[in-house]
């Protein structure tokens, strides 16, 4: 190895020579260190059995899925695993609490529902139903039903939990066996970028991870992003909102919402707060899949990216950087450094929906966003973007065409000439092309003001 991989484990420090960057972080904790309560399920970051806890330097504790996180990514990090909760007598009070309910039953996912409950504990979050859902949309149990999960987590919100331990200083950069590159900034990173134009981008691995989780097959090189300085902006002024490629939802959800407060509910739906904890904006836009969350969205809110290499910056409109199925403008020297987007200004209104099959930790079927400017009950301009339609993420102009006029109904019927859908086993295309149709009628009984059942209620 050129360097050693270093964090704290159940509070204790842990320093790693020889052992590959692109293991699991599971797999080691299972196979290498025995810490066996820690559970494979889904090997895809759906069940949450694997989760663990990272424990920040400000104190806050997100949990986190073990199974597609890579052991390259743990570098400077403090993590928390079941056999880490102690109480006086052994037992951490969260783990009492969940006992004393009958909140478990084989205890296969039990371990994963801790941990859960523990981030949830010292989030200082109120234990409202809403709350307590969202935080256990990523754990999933067989076998008690949910009724007294849910009665315990009401019971855990509030509980004192030991205060994080430090994590390791992280170095000024950090490369494993030339395989696993980790720059700390953005002048290292470009130049790095440059020399390895082969090399994976890794942001949140939430995608890219489950080459090392369930196929075996893991990128053979890797840049990570996650700790370059200049991609972890998180800003805003009077015009718009800057969020840096590497911030996570987690980081970024409650600027986002502050600013778009339609995306409450959007964002809730976009994976579960294990996802959330590691995926970023910049990733999603990455990957390029024409079912990603938040490319519509950014779509409807004519989003900027700022793209850089050791050539120099440039800027370009997110209409403009989907080109294919897959493909992106991103030049093999280049990376996203950061997503910008321009504040609502008074006239102007924004609603996004996720259509699915399942409400939560699905992928979209179809996912679509609007963003409005009304004077007098006109429609001056409007933006819209569409998920799951096309090759790519995509505007639907006639549709926007009509929209213009005022017309609604004309432009439920124009989504027919923006788009031509696939048929997959989440939809065929026809379903597809109705399901967007009525989410531009559901559009104008929101504008009109009427009362609607939400659609991840249905």
């Amino acid at each position: 190895m050129a360097d050693q991989i270093r964090f704290v484990l159940n509070g204790q420090a842990v320093e790693l020579s020889g052992v590959s960057p692109m293991m699991t972080l599971l797999d080691w904790l299972r196979d290498r260190r025995g810490l066996k309560g820690t559970k494979e399920g889904c090997a895809e970051g759906d069940c949450g059995a694997c989760t663990v806890v990272l424990e920040r330097a400000d104190g806050t504790r997100e949990a986190m899925n073990s199974c597609i996180a890579l052991l390259g990514q743990i570098d400077g990090e403090a993590v928390r695993t079941v056999e880490g909760l102690r109480g006086k007598d052994g037992v951490h009070a969260v783990q009492r609490v969940l006992a004393e309910s009958d909140a478990t039953q084989c205890g296969f996912c039990t371990p994963g529902f801790v941990m859960s409950a523990y981030a949830f504990a010292g989030g200082g979050e109120k234990p409202d139903l809403e709350t307590i859902h969202d935080a256990l949309a990523g754990n999933l149990c067989r076998c008690t039903g949910y009724r007294p999960i849910v009665e315990a987590m009401t019971k855990v919100a509030g509980l004192a939990v030991e205060p994080a331990p430090a994590a390791p200083t992280r170095r000024a950069s950090a490369a494993f066996d030339e395989v696993f590159f980790s720059p700390r900034s953005l002048a290292e990173l470009l130049k790095l970028r440059a020399q390895h134009p082969d090399a994976v981008l890794l942001a949140g691995a939430t995608d890219l991870g489950l080459l090392a989780s369930r196929l075996r097959r893991p990128p053979a090189k890797l840049i990570h992003l996650a700790h370059v300085r200049e991609l972890n902006v998180l800003s805003e002024d009077e015009a718009g909102v800057t969020i840096g490629a590497a911030v996570s939802y987690a980081r970024a959800m409650p600027l986002l919402i502050k600013n778009y407060p339609a995306l409450k509910t959007y964002l809730a739906r976009l994976g579960s707060r294990q996802i959330r904890t590691m995926g970023t904006l910049g990733g999603n836009i990455g990957t390029a899949s024409p079912i990603g969350d938040m490319p519509p969205v950014l779509l409807a809110l004519e989003a900027r990216l700022r793209l850089a290499s050791v050539r120099g910056p440039r800027e370009i409109a997110i209409d403009d950087f989907f080109l294919d199925y897959r493909k992106t403008a991103l030049a093999p020297d280049e990376v996203i450094e950061h997503i910008s987007m321009p504040k609502l200004w008074p006239g102007e209104i924004f609603f996004c929906d996720k259509v699915s099959k399942r409400r939560d930790q699905d992928i979209s079927t179809v996912a679509g966003a609007y963003r409005l400017r009304l004077k007098g009950g006109k429609c001056e301009d409007v933006r819209t973007g569409f998920g799951g339609m096309a090759a790519t993420p995509k505007r639907a102009v006639h549709a926007e065409e009509a929209l213009r006029r005022g017309d609604y109904e004309e432009a439920a019927r124009a989504i027919a000439r923006d788009f031509r859908p696939i048929d997959d086993w989440r939809g065929s295309g026809a379903y597809r092309l109705q399901v967007a149709a009525n989410l531009l009628r559901r559009l104008k009984l929101r504008i009109d003001g009427e009362p609607l059942v939400e659609l991840d209620a249905l």
